[in-house]
């Protein structure tokens, strides 16, 4: 694989933050439209178990990177297609959520996490634990405020636009997801868990369970997805760094005109400020980076587990980090330095 500029810096920042025990392990690449450029490993799988490293085809819990991998995009394809109009409400085209609150959002809002809607909580504590009496729990909730007043992100605006596309499909999220994106991207590595033994046994680790005796590896971490079955617009899904590249290369050759399973209108909507004044600014599932002030130069999502990744067009530049961070704690400060200091090295040379 060929290196580009500051390589060996992020090997650096990488080693030190397996050393100050911010994660056990790391996987990284950088690329641009035409690919990966440039990627490492660092560390170890599971320190507690044999004396295995991180490689670059090792499998990481997603976390909420799954918002952006699959809801996303497949939301995107049913825009181009006609199926979806983003500024509709809900209720006037969806029976469910007719005569509910949710009724009165529209997929714009609950893509800019401008909806209103409850912020995160345990939904077997507030629905139970049958599948069902989740959806239609979420799907009948009382709004926390009115649709475009605030920014607040929620976990529930992925969960309900994952069950938006699968009730215009009829097709489950886990089908859509791989069908429509992952496959014609070649993103063979990537899908929803729990994974089957032979390939859990290249995932990294997460947290201890204490129901299982084990630490978390091919199952995902998130409660709520697991509670459904592990599939869901939350979370869910597992992949590799070089996946992840080949996806984020289609979003920079996207936006200028190549062909793939989401177009250039889809990222050039989504890749912009679309929440007016408030603040924090949002496109559609993408988050302007921090400290990058509001130029709509880098674009990010990050994953409670330790996973990241961040593209510019602008730059013509994508950046993914994947830890198990969660492995040691679940305290964030740690590894959001070391993603703010691998984001500014790895688009140094631009």
């Amino acid at each position: 694989m060929n290196t580009t500029p500051g390589t060996s810096l992020i090997e650096r920042l990488l080693q030190d933050g397996v050393r100050s025990l911010a994660f056990p392990g790391a996987v990284w690449a950088v690329g641009d439209a035409g690919g990966t450029t440039a990627g490492g490993a660092v560390g170890l799988l599971d320190p507690a178990g044999p004396d295995e490293p991180a490689r670059t085809d090792t499998l990481f819990d997603l976390a909420s990177l799954t918002k952006v991998i699959a809801v996303w995009p497949v939301v995107g394809t049913l825009v181009e297609a006609g199926k979806l109009h983003l500024h509709t409400p809900l209720g006037a085209f969806w029976p469910e959520v007719a005569g509910h609150p949710l009724a009165s959002v529209t997929p714009h809002q609950l893509l800019t996490h401008t909806a209103g809607l409850p912020l995160r909580a345990n939904l077997r504590h507030l629905y139970g634990s049958d599948p069902q009496d989740v959806r239609d729990g979420v799907l009948r909730e009382e709004l926390r405020r009115r649709p475009g007043e605030a920014v607040e992100y929620t976990d529930r605006a992925a969960l309900v636009l994952g069950y938006l596309a699968e009730h215009l499909t009829g097709r489950p999220l886990r089908e859509l997801a791989a069908d429509r994106i992952w496959g014609p991207l070649g993103m063979t590595e990537t899908r929803y868990g729990p994974l089957p033994a032979p390939v859990a046994a290249r995932c990294a680790p997460t947290e201890y369970d204490e129901e299982t005796g084990t630490r978390l590896k091919g199952t995902v971490h998130d409660f709520s997805s697991r509670l459904l079955g592990g599939a869901c617009g939350i979370a869910g899904t597992f992949s590799t760094a070089e996946d992840l590249g080949r996806f984020l290369a289609h979003v920079l050759g996207a936006s200028v005109e190549a062909p793939g399973p989401f177009g250039p209108g889809w990222v050039a909507e989504s890749l912009r400020i679309r929440t007016g004044e408030l603040a924090p600014p949002r496109g559609l599932f993408w988050h302007v980076a921090p400290g990058t002030g509001v130029r709509e130069d880098i674009w990010t999502h990050t994953g409670f587990t330790g996973t990241g990744m961040w593209v510019s067009p602008a730059r013509g530049r994508w950046a993914v980090l994947l830890t198990n961070k969660l492995y040691f704690t679940r305290e964030t400060g740690p590894v959001t330095a070391v993603r703010d200091a691998f984001r500014a090295a790895a688009f140094s040379a631009t």
